[in-house]
């Protein structure tokens, strides 16, 4: 592919052959897809991309694939002017990018698995597999059955009910591990180096990894090819929120945004009950000291996280800063984007919401920046955490003078 040079450790800067390989085998650093970015300069333009699949594929330029195979119809999710949570907020210019709606899981991994199986099946691959807190194992689960791939996902035992009734219904070989995803991590690495699959999250990683670009390229392009000043995004392993970084340096890169163009500041989300990298970065450490999960947001729940250290450098790069929010904040959290926007998210966009709340109070956001916050998941996935958390039905009899007893007296004017 003449679009890309090659894998290139970004420890020691050693280059591998495109091959389903993620580890440097002299650093041990992790691999990244490195492009001709001259070559894609030659080649890319707003209006070719304007007349591309309405999908992720219509940045295909930029992405480690040849020809889309496998979630033809995923990305290009809506970016929503939230009028009623910026005016709550003070932020006159506020967006969400909604992969509450993605396709066909209603998450962001449908983005990353779109890509990673893309590039299996170019490997020539029939079995197709990950390590997951839940979105990403829905995702696999999804896309193999469609690419006509087996499939096996590996999750903790403890996962939401909803997310785990999400992978079985696509019929793959589920795999609930007695421990949290760090040990189904561990125990998919064993795995993925017994057996010939490709594991999405480990030998297919630095391809699946690209597939978060293209949430920002499609920011760039729906605000009229321009990046926004700030964003807010959660993070997991800290992947999601350096490709979208990454995402904007390489539209800038290859002449889609303007070479004047300020990139924007990057802010981080975490829960507090599984927070490294934020702990990393308000301590000045560019190494992240792992730790057990304790939280509801289970999505985002990773305490060993692999791109950790590149989320503390993008976010020193970028001015950028970190936040967490308790178990009672991302309900909240939840609550406020639903009630102001109409958006249900789950944990993980409840976890983005406070934390940008918390930023906009403390008031590190111009009022007339654009902002834009990334929603990754659908709250429909996560429901059980909002249990004793919302009003309760009112119950009455079929009668009008009931209703208006009970309804209309108890409700009018509140």
């Amino acid at each position: 592919m003449a679009k890309i040079k090659a894998l290139k450790c970004k420890e020691c800067g050693r280059e591998y052959p495109i091959e389903p390989l993620h580890v440097c085998e002299f650093c041990f650093g992790p691999l990244e897809v490195e492009y001709d970015y001259d070559y894609i300069k030659q080649n890319i333009s707003r209006e070719k991309i304007e007349k591309g699949p309405k999908s992720l594929w219509r940045y295909i330029d930029l992405l480690p694939v040849e020809e889309p195979q496998v979630g033809l119809s995923s990305g290009f999710t809506p970016l929503i002017k939230a009028e009623n949570l910026g005016k709550e907020l003070g932020l006159n210019n506020l967006y969400i990018k909604d992969d509450s709606v993605n396709h066909p899981t209603l998450s962001f991994k449908d983005r990353v698995v779109a890509v990673a199986l893309s590039k299996a099946k170019e490997f020539g691959f029939d079995t197709a597999a990950c390590a997951s807190t839940g979105n990403l194992a829905n995702a696999v689960a999804a896309h193999s059955a469609s690419a006509g791939m087996n499939c096996y996902v590996f999750i903790p035992a403890n996962l939401e009910t909803n997310k785990i009734i999400g992978s079985l219904v696509f019929n793959p070989i589920v795999v609930a591990v007695e421990g949290n995803y760090d040990d189904v991590n561990r125990l998919s690495s064993e795995i993925a180096n017994e057996f010939g699959w490709a594991f999405v999250n480990i030998n297919i990683r630095p391809f699946y990894s690209e597939g978060s670009k293209t949430l920002a390229f499609e920011v760039a392009e729906q605000l009229g090819w321009k990046a926004p000043d700030a964003v807010v995004a959660p993070m997991a392993s800290g992947s999601l929120y350096t490709k979208i970084w990454k995402g904007f340096n390489e539209f800038k890169t290859v002449g889609i945004l303007n070479e004047n163009e300020k990139m924007p500041r990057m802010y981080g989300a975490q829960a507090a009950g599984c927070s490294p990298i934020y702990k990393a970065f308000k301590e000045g450490r560019d190494w992240i000291t792992p730790e057990k999960p304790d939280t509801i947001a289970k999505s985002i729940a990773i305490g060993n996280p692999a791109d950790g250290p590149y989320a503390v450098k993008v976010a020193k790069e970028s001015n950028g800063d970190m936040e967490i929010a308790t178990n009672e904040e991302i309900i909240e959290g939840m609550k406020l984007l639903a009630k102001t926007e109409g958006i249900f998210t789950e944990t993980a966009g409840g976890t983005t919401i406070a934390v940008l709340k918390k930023f906009a109070e403390k008031g590190v956001f111009d009022k007339d920046e654009i902002v834009v916050a990334y929603i990754t998941g659908n709250g429909y996935k996560t429901m059980e955490v909002l249990e004793g958390h919302l009003k309760q039905p009112i119950h009455i009899k079929p009668s009008l003078t009931e209703f208006k007893e009970k309804v209309i007296g108890q409700t009018i004017n509140k």
